[in-house]
């Protein structure tokens, strides 16, 4: 089967380079996205959302992105989408939002290395964070295996290695893991698995775009040929949530793990 790889970023809106909520901008919500082509839109608490069709090709990924990412912007005319890992409202702002402009964490995710779920993130805090899951499809829904969830940690963790580490050296804003975003943080999904330790930083550019795609891509291919990284160097947890960059290039040089032109070092 052709394995597929979707996304599902969150952004910010900024009006004359202001943060604002992003609450009543366009249709759509968690459980109704609104369908566009390629994908679909929503608003999600005080950010927006947007979800691309599962792309089959590395072009096809960043076709769907750019897409709806264009039909995103053309429904908020003199709106910025900004992609950043963590958006500063401050609690007096958000405390002004509505109630369903607040909530956070509307369903579980787990964490691959402990076997648990995590816990819900802080919906007192002053600001919000971004991310840009990764959603991989091993299989069509209703022909995987009995225990997908325990496929999908094996997964999860290889990604830690491919994607999460080498993201420390190009997403520099810590602050996100103190509500969302740390090492092996995962949902098992019908099709798969979804990867949500990334933030949306990968959005700024097509070649971070692309290496997103790639090294997911890569870290499967790996595994199909037996190198599964969690069984030879345990440390991706302990790398990712302590934010050690220096420890993340050394491990990303020992596995020959690409890095996106510009950032084959720590700086």
């Amino acid at each position: 089967m052709t394995i597929l790889i979707g996304s599902d970023p969150e952004v910010f809106a900024k009006r004359d380079g202001r943060l604002v909520s992003a609450h009543g901008m366009v249709p759509g919500t968690k459980e109704r996205p609104h369908p566009v082509k390629d994908g679909a839109v929503q608003v999600d608490g005080m950010a927006l959302e947007f979800n691309i069709d599962p792309a089959a090709t590395e072009d096809e990924f960043v076709n769907n992105l750019g897409s709806v990412m264009s039909q995103l912007r053309a429904m908020v005319p003199g709106i910025e989408l900004a992609a950043e890992p963590v958006a500063e409202f401050g609690r007096r702002y958000i405390n002004q939002q509505p109630d369903e402009a607040k909530i956070m964490g509307c369903d579980p995710d787990f964490n691959a290395w402990a076997g648990r779920e995590n816990r819900p993130p802080n919906a007192d805090a002053p600001f919000r964070t971004g991310a840009g899951h990764i959603h991989v499809g091993l299989w069509a829904p209703g022909e995987g295996p009995d225990d997908i969830d325990e496929v999908a940690k094996v997964y999860v963790k290889q990604l830690d290695y491919f994607l999460g580490l080498p993201s420390l050296l190009f997403d520099k804003v810590d602050k996100r893991r103190d509500l969302y975003g740390k090492a092996g943080c995962y949902r098992p999904k019908p099709y798969g698995f979804e990867y949500r330790t990334l933030s949306n930083a990968w959005l700024a550019t097509e070649e971070l775009q692309r290496w997103a795609y790639g090294n997911t891509m890569l870290a499967i291919e790996r595994m199909a040929q037996g190198q599964e990284l969690a069984d030879e160097a345990a440390s991706a947890q302990r790398i990712i949530n302590n934010s050690n960059r220096q420890r993340a290039w050394d491990t990303i040089q020992r596995f020959d793990i690409p890095m996106p032109e510009g950032y084959q070092h720590v700086g």
